[in-house]
């Protein structure tokens, strides 16, 4: 198993610099990972570094709260897809979710997977932010999310008060079945963590320390 290929190399702080950007993306074609997960402002930066490179360009919609409006979400995506974003990770409306406004939920996310899918085969993640939801919330979202066209389910932002778990990682993959995206994102940060996620569905990582697990895999030679 290539287990950088699975992994989006990921830095999402608000603090970040155009010179981290510029080292993450070096690390990136360096370890082969899928992509790099970024803010907006740093696609057309990241686009630039990977564009000749098999790495991907990732960046986050409606982060970290999810609580923009539809149209806020769809202008954001197709925005990054005309910079050079192949891949985006879409925060769910939790307030709507849990208000138990599915049909909200799914049109939102069906705009989003129309807007940009017109422009191409472009990968859509939706974050449900599990850590804020029951267990019958996560089945629903994922249910959703499937329906409405999107590629990914994923776990977190890394904003919130918690991160993936194996067990909503199990219940993800349970809901969405096999032929489905599960990403697990936020606390995991070695080789071990991301062993346990792909043992329990995820097909792939979102993790700032993707350099780390790497070489830790490699070290270890787990397969």
């Amino acid at each position: 198993m290539n287990i950088a290929k699975m992994i989006d190399h990921t830095l999402l702080k608000p603090n970040a610099t155009k010179s981290e950007i510029e080292k993450l993306c070096n690390e990136a074609k360096e370890y082969g990972f899928a992509s790099v997960c970024i803010n907006p402002c740093f696609v057309d930066l990241a686009y630039s570094m990977l564009k000749d490179t098999d790495v991907k360009v990732c960046t986050v919609i409606g982060f970290p709260l999810g609580a923009n409006t539809i149209e806020s979400k769809v202008f954001e995506a197709v925005d990054a897809v005309k910079r050079g974003a192949t891949e985006v990770d879409m925060v769910l409306n939790v307030s709507m979710l849990k208000s138990g406004d599915y049909d909200y939920v799914k049109k939102e996310i069906e705009e989003v997977v129309k807007a940009v899918k017109s422009y191409g085969d472009i990968v859509v993640k939706v974050i449900l932010e599990t850590c804020y939801l029951t267990d019958e919330e996560k089945v629903k979202a994922c249910q959703l999310t499937r329906e409405a066209g999107a590629d990914f389910v994923k776990t977190s932002t890394g904003f919130g008060p918690g991160g993936a778990t194996v067990e909503d990682v199990k219940l993800m993959r349970q809901t969405v079945g096999e032929n489905f995206g599960v990403k697990a994102s936020g606390c995991v940060r070695t080789a071990e963590d991301a062993k346990a996620m792909i043992e329990a569905g995820a097909n792939r990582i979102g993790a700032s320390a993707g350099v780390k697990i790497v070489e830790e895999w490699n070290k270890l030679k787990m397969s």
